[in-house]
């Protein structure tokens, strides 16, 4: 009997890709819809725009309500959603889902995707909620890592990284710098702005100048609002492919987020995003990324992002003033107070300053190669 039904679906699968054109198994994504601002319905319009967009996807319904000829799960809150969702999961019913409000463990993190104002272009936001890890610094590193998988998930082969100028961003791409250097592939973006560099300022926000943008969960969750939402004046996000894929060592199932606010192009969008994660195999694309960082020393590098300051025991004083009319840039403003001390340690005159892309190190012409070479072998640039 139960092989007669196996063979019933394959013909039935056969029929339905005769009739729609679309050969090969179906995703099926479950979209839990309790809890929204905007109501069930809402999010059901974003199902029927998926369905109308992308046949090689099958919806699975989680709340409430359902739609007519798509599986439906009666849920009448989100705490049962989830319960439905893992259960579903667990015995291999569902691909993926798109759900709000759930709790990913510490160490994973979720990677959103929007569409850029200025050009229209696709840019992975890496991360957006939840946090890879309890240090900025190797949260923003390990989000990289997880930006990078998400964008070869959706068909990006050599994504390009940026690193958006927050704090730590200078020591990100340290960091980044030293695993390229030793065997991790990637390339590195390019601003948008004259001076180049592979840190993204907000210009490069607007017009999409990196696949990957790197930066900590908290602004990117900021952004994720603003891309999605500045059309509609920020009551409903219209625009985009929601928060993201939960990515880390120990996440397994292909979770997307959405916002209490999230409208129906979100939905559409955020469904698809999964679907395209779960065909391609997202999970195991994220592990190979993961690993080939870690054989390029990621553990090691992570260790030595603090820089290594001379140790004293009483506060360094300041050698005699001279003029401070050359700057060296690239180094972290958590750690240029640190930095101008450890130069003052070897007699070398420094002032701090914010030049237009960042703090820098003032100095005279004439130490600014001593001086170059004791930031770099304390860990203070590249």
């Amino acid at each position: 009997m139960e092989a007669k039904r196996e063979v019933a679906a394959v013909f039935n699968e056969l029929a339905d890709a005769i009739e729609s054109g679309q050969f090969g198994s179906k995703q099926r994504i479950a979209l839990t819809t309790p809890g929204s601002e905007h109501g069930s319905k809402e999010l059901l319009d974003g199902v029927r725009k998926l369905i109308r967009k992308r046949s090689d996807i099958q919806p699975v319904i989680i709340g409430e309500e359902g739609i007519e000829n798509f599986d439906h799960h009666y849920a009448d809150c989100l705490d049962d959603a989830h319960r439905i969702m893992e259960e579903l999961f667990t015995q291999g019913e569902i691909d993926g889902a798109v759900t709000l409000h759930y709790n990913f463990p510490m160490g994973v993190a979720t990677v959103g995707r929007v569409i850029s104002p200025a050009s229209g272009d696709e840019m992975i936001i890496a991360t957006t909620t939840g946090t890879s890890a309890t240090d900025r610094v190797e949260a923003m590193v390990r989000n990289a890592i997880a930006g990078i998988a998400s964008a070869k998930a959706i068909g990006i082969d050599n994504p390009e990284v940026g690193v958006l100028n927050v704090e730590g961003a200078r020591k990100v791409e340290q960091a980044l710098n030293k695993l390229k250097d030793n065997g991790y592939e990637f390339e590195f973006a390019t601003s948008a702005r004259s001076d180049g560099g592979s840190v993204m300022r907000g210009n490069d926000l607007l017009l999409g100048s990196t696949d990957v943008m790197v930066c900590d969960t908290l602004t990117g969750n900021i952004l994720m609002k603003l891309f999605s939402a500045s059309q509609s004046g920020g009551n409903i996000e219209v625009s985009g492919y929601g928060y993201g894929p939960g990515l880390g060592p120990d996440q397994d199932n292909i979770i997307g987020i959405v916002s209490r606010a999230s409208g129906a192009p979100v939905v559409a969008g955020a469904m698809e995003y999964m679907a395209d994660g779960a065909k391609n195999d997202l999970t195991a694309i994220y592990n190979r990324e993961l690993k080939s960082a870690e054989k390029a020393g990621l553990k090691d590098i992570i260790e030595d992002l603090k820089p290594k300051a001379k140790e004293s025991t009483e506060a360094v004083k300041a050698p005699d003033k001279k003029q401070t009319g050359a700057e060296i840039a690239g180094i972290d403003v958590l750690d240029i107070e640190t930095a101008k001390e450890t130069l003052w340690a070897e007699d070398i005159y420094a002032e701090t300053g914010m030049g237009c892309t960042g703090p820098v190190i003032m100095i005279n012409e004439e130490d600014k190669a001593d001086a170059k070479e004791i930031l770099k072998k304390s860990g203070f640039i590249g």
